[in-house]
């Protein structure tokens, strides 16, 4: 007999300048789980009234678990639908993880659209790919793409609704003061749904498009911002243009927005946003979220990206690398090292001799080859494609790593 968890939609409640909507996971041991989601209340009208945004937020868990998912309440029929497949990409990826399961609820019904339906809303971290986003589509500079953003979303992962580190708050003071230069507002959804155990590498995606779907009521579309660019797409990852939508309805898309584009592209792009280059956003690692620590493999990355496209060190970052700091970068994965390459190409072709790209050539040469020992196969077919006339950018759509 399968297994089943059980989710039981609560009733919205409103308190302090905040609404909330949960619900309760019961497992098949009957221990239960409160999931909850708090937007200011103002945004009240734009919550949805299905259990959609749960459905997706604790699907990885229930494919770990291989258990059916019954929802007492409704879910969308289209979203259902897309799930199928979505659970067929994951079940392939890592069959030693996760299995296809069933999602049942006892209202399967389509939810409204939205009488804004020219409107989307994006995920926003404060960091260059969400912010290339936002930035591209209020500036319309991606013609037929170009999507109404009058808000983004920042999800606060927090163990209350009325409580957030005070350094979360600053980070999301300065993500406001940059969506305010564009005229956007910052939607400050706190959740605990990160808390279920997930493993992050796999259900960010999911998550951050549950906290969008939460609003479906009020948007038409959700963006995430492409983390990695179409040429050096590494699988799985929990957000790709490959399984990001198929987290969407008929009622509401989500979009991986800016995969065409690299981490250097994208910087360049934002130079011309003053805002951003004071308040970016990109490290989460320095204990400090509010602040860009400036010495992990990510900062040190961004920093080199701006030196690429001859910007110097933007007003976010309060100290330089060295070159000895890019050297001793150490243990890169995969998908780390193909985007040190993209810089590392970016500033070649800029016509950039400085002892920082000879550094950073030799770190990456000496990651990729920590990288071969930990992944000999994968070594091997990344050899055999270069071997193949004309398919030598082939080579990088091979890079998965499996975590």
């Amino acid at each position: 007999m399968v297994d089943k968890i059980h989710l039981w939609p609560e009733e919205v409640t409103e308190s302090n300048g905040s609404v909330i909507a949960a619900v309760t996971a019961e497992g098949p041991a009957g221990d239960r789980t409160r999931l909850w989601y708090s937007v200011p209340s103002e945004y009240r009208p734009a919550l949805t009234k299905s259990s959609d945004p749960f459905v997706v937020a604790i699907l990885f868990r229930v494919m770990r678990e291989s258990a059916d998912l019954i929802v007492h309440g409704e879910a969308s029929p289209s979203l259902l639908r897309n799930l199928e497949e979505f659970q067929a990409a994951w079940a392939s990826w890592r069959p030693d993880r996760y299995t296809k399961i069933e999602v049942v609820a006892d209202v399967e019904r389509e939810q409204p659209r939205t009488s804004n339906p020219d409107e989307a809303i994006a995920a926003f971290s404060g960091g260059v790919d969400s912010s290339f986003t936002v930035f591209r589509h209020r500036t319309e500079r991606c013609g037929r793409l170009s999507r109404t953003l009058p808000a983004a979303v920042v999800a606060q992962w927090s163990s209350s609704a009325h409580e957030v580190n005070d350094a979360i708050e600053r980070a999301a003071d300065k993500s406001a003061k940059m969506l305010a230069s564009l005229g956007m507002n910052l939607i400050r959804v706190r959740t605990n749904v990160r808390e279920r155990g997930d493993s992050w590498h796999d259900a960010h995606g999911a998550t951050i498009a549950s906290c969008l779907m939460l609003l479906q009521g009020g948007y038409a579309e959700g963006l995430i911002a492409s983390s990695r660019p179409y040429r050096n797409l590494t699988l799985p990852y929990g957000s790709s243009p490959v399984t990001d939508w198929l987290m969407s309805s008929d009622a509401f898309q989500i979009v991986h927005d800016g995969a065409a584009f690299t981490r250097s592209e994208k910087i360049r792009e934002l130079a011309n946003w003053p805002e951003a280059l004071r308040y970016l956003q990109v490290c989460w690692e320095g204990g400090q979220p509010d602040r860009n620590c400036g010495r992990c493999e990510k900062c040190i990355r961004n920093i080199l990206a701006f030196r690429a496209a001859g910007l110097g060190l933007p007003e976010c970052f309060e100290q330089d690398v060295s070159d000895s700091q890019i050297l001793n970068l150490s243990g890169l994965g995969g998908a780390q090292i193909g985007e040190n390459e993209d810089v590392l190409a970016a500033a070649r072709a800029a016509c950039i001799s400085d002892s920082w790209v000879d550094a950073l050539e030799e770190c990456i040469r000496r990651n990729r080859a920590q990288e071969t020992v930990k992944n000999p196969t994968e070594n091997r077919v990344r050899q055999a494609i270069k071997r193949i006339p004309g398919a030598r950018k082939l080579s990088q759509f091979v890079r998965r790593r499996t975590p």
